[in-house]
């Protein structure tokens, strides 16, 4: 029989190394800790810094170190979990994931079909290590459906993440990974991040958790747009083009 140890690890959180993140990482790991969640992985927008940080300093909170970062690939968003490098921004989506692979960590979609949040479209996603079925930032629980139906008629593993921006929408929703230690651990920090890279591709993973209020989700995407905003015009960033709300069709 078996022995496995669950892990809740929230896979898609900004620090304020995005343009449209707030808060600094020590705080993140420490409300990770608080609210009971073994790892938190910071995925900043085409910046790795803050990750790279975050990853090196969990152990000292008790957590999972896993660095990773969410690509502006040029077909839409992509989070490159488990790597130390950035993939460059604008390459397109298929290129990207093979460069992710080729660095060491898994290529998971983001919010899939969601043109107005830079979600990759259906027909873009041949080929993905996971899918992110539960985004707590969702307005209805439509799209997570949506995507939840697409991951699993292509048998792709689904992962829950917060897509967290400010402090208190970290661990609104996340993923349980099953994990079985190849070796004694005396505590979860202990973990390799390999073994729950494993364990994802071979679909040992549970979505908790629930979706963010509506009302915050609004001013996070209002708050977003006006720095995301700012932040092209000062770095010309290559950002995939904004869709607006209204057109955001299934």
């Amino acid at each position: 029989m078996n022995s496995y140890l669950p892990f809740s690890i929230d896979f898609h959180v900004h620090s304020d190394d995005s343009y449209d993140g707030h808060e600094p990482i020590e705080l993140i790991l420490e409300h990770a800790a608080d609210i009971d969640l073994d790892g938190v992985v910071i995925t900043d927008h085409d910046e790795i810094g803050e990750s790279l940080r975050a990853a090196e300093l969990a152990p000292e909170y008790g957590l999972v170190g896993i660095p990773g970062v969410e690509v502006s690939t040029r077909h839409g968003h992509l989070l490159a979990i488990g790597v130390e490098e950035r993939p460059s921004p604008g390459m397109p989506f298929m290129e990207t994931v093979e460069h992710v692979r080729e660095l060491g960590g898994i290529a998971i979609v983001p919010h899939p079909f969601q043109r107005s949040r830079h979600g990759v479209r259906k027909r873009r996603i041949k080929d993905a290590d996971a899918i992110e079925v539960y985004n707590s930032m969702v307005f209805t629980g439509y799209r997570n459906r949506r995507a939840r139906t697409f991951a699993r008629k292509r048998e792709y593993p689904q992962i829950g993440a917060s897509d967290a921006h400010y402090l208190p929408n970290v661990g609104k929703a996340y993923t349980e990974i099953l994990i079985e230690p190849e070796r004694p651990v005396a505590t979860k920090a202990d973990i390799d991040g390999d073994e729950l890279v494993d364990a994802i591709l071979e679909g040992r993973t549970q979505i908790r958790g629930k979706r963010t209020p509506i009302h915050k989700s609004t001013v996070q995407y209002a708050k977003g747009a006006v720095r995301k905003s700012t932040y092209m015009l000062t770095k010309r960033a290559p950002l995939v083009p904004t869709v607006p709300a209204s057109m955001d069709r299934p």
